[in-house]
């Protein structure tokens, strides 16, 4: 029997059978009428429930869940056809636009959606990305199957990052503490100093920060690859080896108006100090509101805390690495080659190639489906501009596991990453005439003490064998060697490398490794006392004969301010002393350098190098270096517990390290999740010597373990800096 329902047209009375009627509703189509993004489900499920943006973000690989309001109930044969677009002209082709509709939901390697509950008007879909699809900015649109295509509504728009939670993700991490460390850890340490006296100093991520997300999105988009090809270059952006490369070009200024100018000659008009940022938050804001003018200025640390905000934030596991006596092998022949005078001082216009007293870079953890499983696993990323590849300051990714085996022909920047931490140390007396002799010195050196933050803990982890065999041993000769055949056999037309130098004649890499004469006696500087800012300093030099019988020894001693790249500043001592060893006899020549010597010349590094060449019988020459790192104080305590939205007191105790009165002293305060943006507390004038108690309030905004930066920076002397971490519980 069929069912009638009235309608009043024209005043006559028609009947309608009501299955026509739904058949016109259906012509009509369904409309969505709202979204429901479910934020905070999606948020958590996806770890990204700490991304402040009004945007729902959510990770490649994984189920997310929308719940839509409909214009009218879906009938059962009907389904909902789905269209995600991210970056301009986006194209199936490209995989950079995907068209699906609700059906079984199948985890792979294309998107689909299923509808899971469904009410009168309501209906909750669950999308999935696939474990490799491009991550950035996507717009969502979406209609009925009984809709024509041009009626897609938009429902606006999500962003899909990597996915270190999904097996099928390059990026998989399988360890949650470490993916808790590397990902979702705001804040870190990054370790700097000399080998003998390394020193953490906190970092401030931020990855979580207002805007930070959007910041570095912005920075693919600004890339020279985006300017030139946008279509193609957000097609790439699926793959971590592009996308790190890309990142690594882009934090450094050079090339393509990136984020941070780097600047390394102590002077830092115009801008500000490399030593005085405390995190990555307020250069990457600086970076975007001044419409991607570069931010002055950054060194290694600056270059690798802002990458790995960058990294972490788009969900690519990062650390932040130290290696100390690091080499910077300018001419690519896997050593680095210093040339001094008589007294040890380093000929600037004859060396160049360096070792820094440590230099910061980045590792990421990914598979490298361009190299094979064997090279999967922490790549090196450095963004610090030294040297070009590939016509640009980038370098990396290079694979961990291919440096230790010496494998430098692979992609990419093998070659220098692999001299940064196992070049041979080679040091050279140039005499007056122009000949050179080699002075026997540590050829061990280079990449010592290669550090990182523990996963869970401020503790300092040493990853040195991670890169190369014990040093000194058979294997890690048989790498160098390795190195050294690969590296030649990269040269065109299969020429063995040569080695140029200023002034020098060409000299075959093999004529290098003729070792220099071992002296009979050993020496080594001792610190009496530690060497603290506004001190004097009071070391000895020990020299040690190892033979039967007496010897006299010359011995020329130079001291200089340096940079941490070890360029020489100035000269701040420079003294000849004679003396006679007795067989198997130790002697101590007492060096003493005053704070009058060395004040006007110390860079914020605060770091002097000290040399000694020893002049032996027989011609024997040794060559003894000693850098020092002065140190400094600041103690910070928390005056009660910390608690979400509670304020707590916080005492900071500086003292005044010089022995005259300073003033105009600043403390900065910086901390996320402890407090909005930096805070700036003057400090009366300090007396010498004199200490100071500070109190300010800080309110928590997020529990957890957090990180509280201080540092008293001051025109009369280097930024003294502190951390501390605070646990803040979460409010009652």
């Amino acid at each position: 029997m069929a069912s009638w329902q009235c309608s009043s047209v024209t005043g006559s009375a028609l009947r309608i059978p009501l299955a026509q009627h739904h058949h016109d509703a259906q012509q009509e189509g369904v409309r969505v009428t709202k979204v429901d993004w479910q934020h905070s489900e999606n948020g958590a499920a996806h770890h990204t429930q700490d991304y402040p943006c009004p945007e729902l973000v959510v990770r490649r690989g994984q189920l997310f869940s929308l719940t839509l309001d409909l214009s009218r109930a879906l009938d059962s044969e009907e389904a909902l056809i789905f269209t995600v677009e991210t970056g301009p002209h986006a194209s199936e082709a490209l995989h950079t636009k995907a068209i699906f509709q609700t059906s079984e939901l199948e985890m792979g390697d294309t998107w689909t959606a299923a509808k899971e509950e469904q009410t009168e008007n309501t209906v909750t879909v669950t999308l999935a990305s696939p474990p490799n699809a491009v991550i950035g900015r996507y717009t969502l649109s979406a209609r009925a199957s009984s809709r024509r295509k041009h009626s897609d509504r938009k429902l606006g728009q999500f962003i899909l990052l990597f996915n270190p939670w999904c097996p099928e993700d390059d990026v998989f991490l399988d360890s949650e503490e470490e993916r808790q460390e590397y990902v979702l850890n705001d804040s870190g340490i990054i370790f700097r100093g000399v080998e003998k006296h390394i020193r953490a100093q906190g970092w401030n991520y931020g990855q979580f920060e207002e805007d930070i997300l959007n910041i570095c999105l912005s920075i693919l988009d600004r890339s020279p690859s985006h300017q030139d090809d946008p279509a193609t270059d957000v097609s790439h952006r699926h793959d971590p080896v592009y996308v790190t490369r890309i990142i690594s070009a882009m934090v450094n200024s050079n090339n393509d108006r990136g984020v941070v100018q780097g600047q390394w000659q102590g002077k830092y008009g115009g801008g500000t100090s490399p030593l005085n940022w405390r995190g990555s938050v307020a250069i990457l804001q600086k970076w975007f509101k001044s419409r991607y003018k570069p931010v002055k200025y950054g060194q290694c640390w600056v270059f690798a805390g802002v990458m790995c905000t960058v990294l972490r934030c788009l969900g690519i596991a990062t650390r932040v690495v130290s290696n100390f006596n690091s080499a910077h092998d300018t001419d690519g022949n896997l050593s680095v080659d210093k040339y001094v005078d008589t007294f040890g001082r380093t000929l600037e216009d004859l060396t160049e190639d360096s070792m820094w007293n440590f230099h910061v870079w980045n590792e990421s953890w990914f598979a490298r489906q361009d190299l094979g499983p064997s090279y999967d696993g922490w790549q090196v990323l450095d963004a610090t501009p030294q040297e070009e590849s590939e016509g640009m300051f980038q370098c990396g990714p290079a694979s961990v596991t291919a440096i230790r085996e010496g494998d430098v022909h692979l992609a990419h920047d093998g070659p220098f990453v692999f001299a940064e931490v196992n070049a041979d140390y080679i040091t050279w007396l140039w005499h007056e005439d122009q000949r050179r002799e080699r002075v026997y010195s540590d050829t061990k050196k280079i990449g010592r003490c290669i550090s990182t933050k523990a996963v869970g803990s401020d503790s300092r982890v040493d990853i040195t064998g991670l890169y190369k065999y014990p040093e000194g041993s058979r294997k890690e000769r048989q790498v160098y060697s390795k190195a050294m055949k690969k590296l030649l056999s990269l040269e065109p037309w299969g020429r063995r490398r040569r080695i140029r130098r200023a002034g020098l004649r060409a000299v075959w890499r093999d004529d290098l490794l003729e070792p220099a004469t071992k002296p009979s006696i050993t020496g080594k500087f001792k610190v009496l006392e530690p060497p603290v800012l506004g001190q004097d300093l009071k070391l000895a030099l020990c020299l040690t004969s190892l033979t039967a019988r007496a010897q006299r020894v010359r011995v020329n001693l130079s001291g200089a301010t340096i940079l941490y790249t070890r360029k020489p500043v100035a000269e701040i001592l420079c003294e000849s002393h004679t003396v006679k060893l007795g067989p198997l006899e130790e002697k101590k020549i007492p060096v003493t350098i005053s704070y009058s010597q060395y004040r006007e010349d110390l860079t914020e590094d605060k770091k002097i190098l000290l040399a000694a060449m020893c002049l032996v019988s027989k011609g024997e020459k040794l060559l003894v270096e000693k850098d020092i790192t002065l140190e400094d104080f600041i103690t910070i305590k928390v005056l009660g517990p910390a608690v979400v939205g509670v304020a707590v007191a916080v005492e900071v105790m500086v003292i005044n390290p010089l022995s005259e009165s300073v003033k105009d002293c600043t403390l900065m305060v910086e901390g996320s999740g402890l407090l909005q943006g930096q805070l700036s507390i003057e400090v009366p004038s300090l007396q010498p010597q004199e200490r100071a108690l500070i109190q300010f309030n800080i309110t928590p905004s997020k529990s957890g373990p957090r990180q509280l930066q201080v540092d008293l920076v001051s025109p009369q002397f280097p930024d003294i800096k502190g951390f501390v971490v605070i646990h803040v519980a979460t409010a009652k």
